[in-house]
């Protein structure tokens, strides 16, 4: 039974993580950060209490833990999803974001270093470390990060690249582009919309407040991201893969389009609020995915309408109320043998 390690199994992409190698028949081991509330939310009871299933208590800022969890266990493989993921937060914190989202990879490397034992590490990169530079953005993009989340996300990715060339270590980066799902976090803008939008039909909520609708994001689904994760770190040789869908739209295509899903007019509901724009902007990231195509076969199934469409629906049957139905029918289609548990 090949054991992995995940970081950040609170979070989306490590809630998904746990259902896809628990259901390739995987022994997981997870880091959930000790806090006064149990913050699992996204991880179903049936997972938390699966017997190939184990919690570990710690976070990336404490070296003494990982290093104990990682030389304790042989480990296959280790996949850092944890971090300070929020742009606009990390400019409030931007010493904490450098220490959990940058430092913390350099922990897990060193404590691969130390263990002797050939895991093979995933290091979650981000299209924010292109910042400014030019799109679309590849392998050979020069990097321009516009944010503290950015700048840190540089020096992991680099410590990365250091560690593979330095210590001949099966280290990757995954170049991921903003990938989306229903266990999105709230403050995410598109999960902001979806939520907002299903909390107006139910009478809960009157408006919605979101500042720069001109940014232009390459959006994708999640789960089908994670499955990429895991095909980088089955690849023959490590190496560094942009992950997108290629297509990029603008904040308010998304807004609009979530608002006529369900049959409302979006510019009725929303309010401009300068408190959620950011000290400097992204204008616009859009992945160039040649190497992924070519490498490990990515081609990714769900594009921007379809996205919408399944985000909508789950966020309205949260909020009580029948979905539309048509993001569903979509999941149905295209994934006939989902792996992970409906949200």
């Amino acid at each position: 039974m090949r054991k992995a390690f995940i970081t950040g199994v609170t979070g989306q992409d490590g809630s998904y993580m746990i259902e896809l190698l628990l259901s390739k028949g995987y022994e997981v081991h997870g880091l959930v950060r000790r806090s006064s509330t149990f913050n699992t939310s996204r991880i179903h009871p049936t997972i938390l209490h699966h017997s190939n299933f184990t919690v570990h208590y710690g976070d990336l800022s404490d070296s003494e833990q990982i290093t104990k969890i990682i030389c304790n266990n042989e480990l296959d493989e280790i996949y850092n999803l944890a971090a300070q993921s929020h742009v606009q937060i990390s400019f409030d914190n931007p010493e904490y974001t450098g220490n959990i989202t940058g430092l913390g990879v350099t922990r897990l490397l060193e404590a691969i270093k130390l263990s002797k034992y050939p895991s093979r590490f995933y290091q979650a990169s981000s299209s924010e470390m292109f910042g400014a530079a030019p799109s679309p953005q590849d392998e050979y993009t020069p990097l321009h990060p516009r944010s503290p989340y950015g700048c840190a996300k540089v020096y992991a990715y680099w410590m990365t690249r250091n560690y593979r060339e330095g210590y001949n270590m099966f280290a990757s980066n995954g170049i991921l582009f903003n990938h989306e799902s229903p266990r999105r976090g709230e403050n995410f803008v598109t999960r902001k919309i979806t939520l907002a939008l299903a909390r107006i039909l139910a009478g809960k909520q009157h408006s919605l407040n979101l500042g720069n609708l001109d940014a232009q994001r390459d959006w994708g689904f999640a789960p089908e991201y994670i499955e990429c994760m895991w095909s980088i770190l089955h690849d023959k040789f490590p190496g560094d893969y942009v992950i997108g869908t290629g297509e990029t739209h603008y904040v308010k295509d998304f807004l609009i389009k979530s608002f006529e899903y369900a049959g409302l007019d979006a510019l009725k509901y929303t309010k401009y609020d300068e408190t959620h724009i950011r000290t400097t902007e992204v204008d616009k990231l859009q992945a160039n995915t040649d190497h992924a195509k070519s490498r490990i076969l990515w081609n990714p199934r769900i594009k921007f309408n379809d996205l919408i469409k399944i985000m909508v629906d789950a966020d309205m049957r949260k909020e009580g109320l029948e979905p539309v139905g048509e993001g569903d029918e979509i999941l149905k289609k295209k994934f006939p043998n989902r792996w992970w548990i409906n949200d």
